[in-house]
């Protein structure tokens, strides 16, 4: 079965015992309070470098234990960074050494991306039952609460329900012409049947996860250091890179697998452009697995070219496009009310940062239309 979410859930705890990993654990577990009490930066600043030592998990290539440093390391940081009256712009050794270590073996950039915010971040609460909104629950949080678990574990639960869609569109890329037409049908009433399962999961959103609170308490400790105007200068880690400023993306959707990799199966194609580039870009913020899967059914699927030929296969293909511009649409639409409807409001509480970019730096606005309607356009 080809897919994004682990197959197995995500470990909780660290098998491997060391005092650095307790010590992990510990502040990656407290940063609700710590943040709530303005105590983030006091805590790290009174550490000592090695506090944070994760070479055990490295030596030992222990993949769970691994991702799950990643992703206490990756909340500790952006909680550092963004924690306070105004950013951060030094981070320090403590954090900035284990960081970068854990993501040149993982080959990401150490900035929290999707896959520790998501995909290695959550549990099931009845570990017998399946992952459904009422059965996941998050392993880390920045200032925790309903809205912000929410609007992580229906990403979760969309990966989830997704995967038969992702495992059914690796086999469509691998079909050729001598298939029958039989043969692509299957797979793409799999993935249309899938798709509708994700985009009403998406559709819930809004249920316990409020425009307001997203704006000003889940989003700003998500962004990143790069086309951000609050960080202009980049983020020095120090005693890395030879001290020199780094610009990373921040945390964001388009940092899941899941469209990039139906597109490429399915032969839909966005034109050539900066928000192009952008989506590219993502790709080296995904576990390495991911981009493979996704450059593979790009170059292998001629899936389009032979549907496109078939009177019976017309319908099931353009279904698949459909429920992929629908995703894009509430997708849309959620950018309008969650985010540049929020920053039209003067509030003197908090901020979520830059009022015209996605926490990735991006236009959003312009840039999910245009993916949305190139979508629409593509049908057979």
């Amino acid at each position: 079965m080809h897919v994004f979410l682990p197959k197995t859930p995500p470990i909780r705890n660290y098998i491997t015992k060391a005092r650095s990993l307790s010590n992990l654990t510990k502040v990656a577990s407290e940063l609700p309070k710590l943040l709530l009490t303005n105590k983030v930066q006091t805590t790290i600043n009174n550490l000592k470098k090695d506090e944070f030592s994760i070479d055990s998990l490295i030596n030992k290539k222990s993949e769970k234990e691994i991702n799950l440093a990643m992703v206490h390391l990756s909340f500790i940081a952006h909680a550092f960074i963004w924690g306070g009256h105004k950013p951060q712009k030094i981070l320090p050794e403590v954090i900035a050494k284990p960081w970068v270590k854990l993501a040149n073996y993982l080959q990401r950039p150490p900035i929290l991306s999707y896959a520790s915010y998501c995909l290695h971040n959550w549990y099931k609460i009845n570990k017998s039952e399946p992952i459904s909104l009422n059965n996941v629950a998050l392993i880390n949080n920045f200032l925790g609460g309903v809205d912000e678990d929410w609007f992580v574990t229906v990403h979760v639960c969309i990966e989830d329900a997704a995967s038969e869609a992702i495992n059914a569109a690796y086999k469509l890329s691998r079909l050729e012409e001598h298939n029958k037409d039989n043969d692509f049908l299957k797979h793409l009433q799999i993935i249309s049947k899938s798709l509708k399962k994700v985009n009403f999961i998406f559709s819930k959103m809004p249920e316990k996860c409020d425009p307001y609170v997203y704006y000003h308490r889940v989003r700003p400790y998500i962004f990143g250091t790069k086309d951000n105007p609050d960080l202009k200068e980049g983020l020095i880690y120090e005693n890395q890179y030879n001290n020199k400023p780094q610009f990373f993306r921040g945390e964001t959707g388009a940092q899941s697998s899941i469209i990039p990799f139906l597109d490429g199966a399915l032969g839909i194609y966005h034109t050539n452009d900066n928000l192009r580039h952008y989506l590219n870009e993502m790709r080296d913020y995904m576990p390495t697995n991911h981009r493979e899967m996704i450059e593979y059914v790009e170059k292998k699927s001629c899936a389009k070219e032979i549907i496109s030929r078939s009177k019976n296969l017309i319908k099931a293909y353009n279904t698949c496009l459909e429920e992929i511009r629908k995703f894009r649409a509430q997708h849309l639409e959620y950018a309008a009310s969650y985010i540049h409807k929020q920053a039209q409001i003067k509030n003197p509480f908090g901020t979520g940062g830059s009022t015209i970019r996605g926490t990735g730096g991006t236009p959003f606005m312009k840039y999910l239309k245009k993916h949305r309607d190139e979508t629409q356009k593509q049908k057979v």
